[in-house]
């Protein structure tokens, strides 16, 4: 390759990293096809709510869900918010009822503990709703809270509509703290005890700076990916709060899942001409070892900008490699495969 060449090649990946240029695979036929736009059977004639939060379990085999008690909030509901399914979507078990208002965020780590992020805070009766993380056993038992149910709060002890959660593999737990750019705009980190580290973030957009983190994810090196969505980029930090980069490739992020291979699929739910011109709604997918977006799968929404939101807010990928994307506005899940799959 000509000198001449490989500054033509570094400018352009220049400007696409920068999001001064859409990626030119989105104009090609995505790989993908929807083979159910209503994924997951539940019991007894119940709907889908809105839901964000979806996360596979350790082994890719089933798939946790905690939705909005078929509503927008589960505050007047005595419905189980949090669902497992099989990968065929037969409802295996579910928990929760009467702990949470807005299930948002949701990890389950190694040992098979699901956590869900309530980041939604209002109601001036004990308790209150709101402002937690709340650690599951695999059958439902409550191990740990943090936060206060129903109290906001910016120190140590307390979260403010807490948006999603990561745990590392030492044990030590991330929270994103602060759904809305006017939140709380942090990343708080505590042990496997629950017990308070450290903080970094402030509202801003500059490096190190939120508004709105909507979303979280950790690849093989121990990084922490951050969807910083009202200010279209993904952070990348240490987890002692160091900025590595900011990545605008991926769009708008509202929900991310990084695999075992490193492969990080990022779903954007809320791009149009007002919010992020230029970009299109829907599944970026591309390795983090490099940061290239090498596939995409777009929101079959013909009209972004009369809806303010639409395809997934939380994405999932399964065992076999399957991708999952859980809907607010649509309210419902829906599941992708490869083309030629059966």
């Amino acid at each position: 390759m000509s000198k001449l060449s490989r500054t033509v090649v570094t400018a352009a990946a220049a400007l696409l990293f920068t999001g001064l240029v859409a990626p030119p695979l989105l104009g090609q036929a995505t790989p993908y096809r929807t083979v159910d736009t209503s994924w997951g059977d539940l019991p007894d004639g119940r709907e889908w709510g809105a839901v964000s939060a979806i996360y596979p379990g350790p082994d890719g085999r089933t798939i946790w869900v905690a939705e909005r008690c078929g509503a927008n909030t589960c505050t007047d509901s005595d419905l189980d918010p949090v669902l497992q399914f099989d990968l065929e979507g037969n409802l295996l078990q579910s928990f929760g009822a009467g702990m949470f208002a807005w299930p948002h965020g949701m990890y389950v780590d190694d040992d098979g503990n699901v956590w869900v992020a309530d980041a939604l805070g209002f109601g001036d009766q004990p308790p209150g709703w709101g402002h937690i993380v709340v650690k599951f056993s695999p059958d439902g038992e409550v191990l740990l809270t943090l936060g206060e149910q129903g109290v906001a709060g910016d120190g140590p002890n307390h979260l403010t509509k807490p948006s999603d959660i990561v745990v590392a593999p030492n044990g030590d737990i991330f929270v994103a703290d602060g759904h809305d750019a006017g939140g709380s705009n942090r990343i708080v980190k505590f042990d496997s005890e629950g017990n308070y580290l450290m903080e970094w973030g402030s509202t801003g957009g500059d490096h190190g700076d939120f508004s709105d983190p909507h979303a979280l994810a950790m690849d093989s090196q121990g990084r922490l990916f951050v969807a910083d969505r009202y200010n279209n980029r993904i952070q990348i930090f240490t987890q002692e709060g160091e900025h590595l980069a900011s990545w605008t490739q991926f769009s708008r992020i509202s929900g991310m899942f990084i695999d075992d291979d490193d492969i990080l699929y990022a779903v954007d739910s809320e791009s149009n001409q007002a919010r992020n011109p230029g970009w299109k709604r829907g599944v970026y997918i591309g390795s983090v070892r490099d940061g290239w977006v090498t596939e995409f799968i777009p929101d079959p929404e013909p009209d972004p900008d009369t809806s303010g939101t639409s395809f997934g807010e939380g994405v999932a990928v399964d065992a076999e490699g399957n991708i999952y994307t859980a809907e607010v506005g649509p309210r419902t899940v829906q599941k992708h495969v490869r083309r030629g799959d059966p």
